[in-house]
C-alpha cells in the first residue's frame, strides 16, 4: 500500500504528540479503560466459551452465547452469559450444578473467541480483513492472523489505531525491533485497527487519517504506485 503525499521517512512529520482533535500521534497506544483497570471484557453475545467441570468430562462443553445472552449446558439447561465477568459466570453455573446435581463442583469458564474482540489487519498483509482475537493477544498475534506480510510491506511502518473515550491514537511499530527483542510486542485489543505501509510508501497525518477510514470500513485498502 503506497499513500500519495507526506515524506518518504516513515514517522518524519509524526513524531509523537503531532496529531489533531481527530487522530492523535503517540509513541505507545495507551490500553482501553478495561485493560488499564485490570477488567476483563464481559462475556458477549456469539462468544464461544469453554466450560470444564473438574473431573467430570461428560459435562464439559464448548458452547456460544445465543441472541438471548445465554449458553445451553447438560442437566442445568439455559445458563444468562452476557453481560457477566467470566468469574462471575463461572460462579453461576458452579451453583447450578452444586444445587442438584454435583457435591462442591468445580468449573473452569474459558472465553476462547469472543465477538467483542475483533482487530482489522489491513494494507499490505497476506490476507486483509477483520479476525477474532484470541485473549491475551500481541502485534506479532495480530500480523500473523493475517498470514504476515506481503512481500512489499515494510516492517517499520506498522501502524496501529486505537480509539480510548473520544481520542483516536495511532503509534508506529518497527516489527524488526520486536522480533529481535529491542522492544516488546503491544498488546491488541478488540477494535483495534492495524495497517502495514509498503517499503515504498510515503506517510503523513492526512494519509493516516484515509487509511483508517477504509480499513474501518473493512475494504481492501488500495494500492497507489
Amino acid at each position: 500500500m503506497t499513500p500519495e503525499g507526506g515524506t518518504s521517512s516513515g514517522m518524519a512529520n509524526l513524531a509523537p504528540g503531532a496529531g489533531d482533535a481527530t487522530l492523535r500521534v503517540v509513541a505507545d497506544l495507551p490500553p482501553p479503560p478495561a485493560a488499564a483497570n485490570g477488567v476483563a471484557q464481559p462475556v458477549s453475545i456469539s462468544d464461544i466459551i469453554e466450560v470444564s467441570v473438574f473431573q467430570v468430562p461428560d459435562l464439559s462443553r464448548t458452547v456460544q452465547v445465543d441472541d438471548a445472552g445465554n449458553i445451553n449446558l447438560p442437566l442445568i439447561g439455559q445458563v444468562p452469559a452476557a453481560g457477566k465477568s467470566v468469574q462471575a459466570l463461572q460462579l453461576d453455573i458452579q451453583a447450578a450444578y452444586g444445587r442438584n446435581y454435583l457435591q462442591s463442583p468445580s468449573v473452569s469458564v474459558l472465553v476462547k473467541e469472543s465477538a467483542a474482540r475483533r482487530v482489522t489487519v489491513d494494507g499490505e498483509v497476506k490476507r486483509a480483513g477483520v479476525f477474532p482475537l484470541p485473549t491475551s493477544s500481541s502485534l506479532l498475534d495480530a500480523i500473523a492472523l493475517a498470514g504476515g506480510f506481503s512481500p512489499v510491506a515494510d516492517p517499520a511502518k506498522v501502524y496501529v489505531f486505537r480509539q480510548v473515550g473520544d481520542i483516536k491514537y495511532v503509534a508506529n511499530y518497527n516489527v524488526d525491533d520486536i522480533r529481535r527483542g529491542a522492544r516488546p510486542s503491544p498488546s491488541v485489543y478488540g477494535g483495534d485497527v492495524v495497517v502495514v505501509f509498503a517499503s515504498s510508501s510515503r506517510v503523513a497525518l492526512q494519509n493516516l487519517k484515509e487509511v483508517l477510514g477504509v480499513a474501518s470500513t473493512g475494504a481492501r485498502l488500495a494500492t497507489v504506485p
